[in-house]
C-alpha cells in the first residue's frame, strides 16, 4: 500500500514502562528514551488508500484514522533489538477500510464517527468509536506554529517519529511484522486545543497526564509492504 497522509498531530506522553508493558505480547517489550516509555494518540487523514496495483475502492481510499500506539523491539537473531510501532488502537471513519486492515493486517482497527476539517492552517478532529461499551472519544482543534524540519537522530522527536516497521499479532500467538518506508517527516511544532482524548481509557489510562508533546506534519507519501508471520528470535 501506498498512502499519503495528511494534517496529522503527533501527541505524546511518558508513561510508566510497566503501564504498557503488561499491555503487549512476549516477547516485545517497551522501547525507552532516556528511562521512560511512551504513549501516543496520533489523528490524520488518509488519502490514495489502496493495494498497489489495483484502483481504490469507493468507501476506502480517503479517510480519517486514529491511532494509539506506543514504541517496541523485538530481539533479532544477531542480538540487536529491531525497534518498531505497536498500536494498541486504529480507529478509521471507513468500515470497508476496517474489516479490510483487519483481515490483511491483523491490526485492531475499530470503525468510528469521526470528522476531520480544515480551519486556515488549523485542522478540527472528531472521533468517537461506534458500538463501544466505554465512551472513547477524541476532540481538538490543532495548528502548526513553526516552520518544517527533519528530527536530527539521537533526538526525542527522531525516536517518536522515524519508524520503520510495526508489529502485530498473527492470530495465533505469535506476531507479524510490516515493513514501512517514508522520507523523513517534515515536523512542525504545534498546540492544541483538546477537549476530549480517552482513547487511552481501554490500557487503564482514562487520564493522561499533564501536556502532550506535540509535532505537526502536513503531509507524508508512505509505502508499507505485506506482513509476514515473524518467529520469536527474528
Amino acid at each position: 500500500m501506498a498512502p499519503r497522509w495528511h494534517d496529522l498531530l503527533f501527541m505524546h506522553w511518558p508513561v510508566a514502562p510497566e503501564a504498557l508493558a503488561r499491555a503487549l505480547p512476549a516477547p516485545l517489550r517497551p522501547e525507552l528514551f532516556e528511562g521512560r516509555a511512551w504513549l501516543g494518540v496520533v489523528p490524520f487523514r488518509m488519502s490514495g488508500v489502496s493495494l498497489r496495483g489495483l484502483p481504490a475502492l469507493p468507501g476506502m481510499s480517503a479517510f480519517p484514522e486514529l491511532n494509539v500506539r506506543t514504541y517496541v523491539s523485538l530481539p533479532g537473531k544477531d542480538g540487536a533489538p529491531r525497534p518498531g510501532v505497536w498500536f494498541f488502537s486504529l480507529d478509521a471513519a471507513s468500515w470497508v477500510a476496517v474489516r479490510a486492515a483487519r483481515a490483511w493486517f491483523g491490526l485492531p482497527y475499530f470503525h468510528a464517527a469521526m470528522h476531520c476539517e480544515a480551519e486556515g492552517e488549523a485542522v478540527r478532529y472528531r472521533s468517537r468509536r461506534r458500538r463501544s461499551d466505554v465512551a472513547l472519544e477524541f476532540v481538538a482543534r490543532y495548528a502548526p506554529t513553526g516552520p518544517a524540519r527533519p528530527a536530527a537522530p539521537g533526538t526525542l522527536e527522531h525516536f517518536l517519529t522515524e519508524r520503520y516497521c510495526l508489529y502485530a499479532p498473527d492470530g495465533r500467538g505469535g506476531l507479524r511484522r510490516a515493513e514501512i518506508l517514508h522520507a523523513p517527516w517534515p515536523l512542525q511544532p504545534a498546540a492544541a486545543e483538546i477537549e476530549c482524548n480517552t482513547m487511552a481509557a481501554p490500557l487503564g489510562l482514562a487520564s493522561l497526564p499533564g501536556a502532550p508533546l506535540l509535532h505537526f506534519a502536513r503531509q507524508l507519501d508512505v509505502h508499507v509492504w505485506a506482513p509476514r508471520p515473524l518467529a520469536h528470535a527474528e
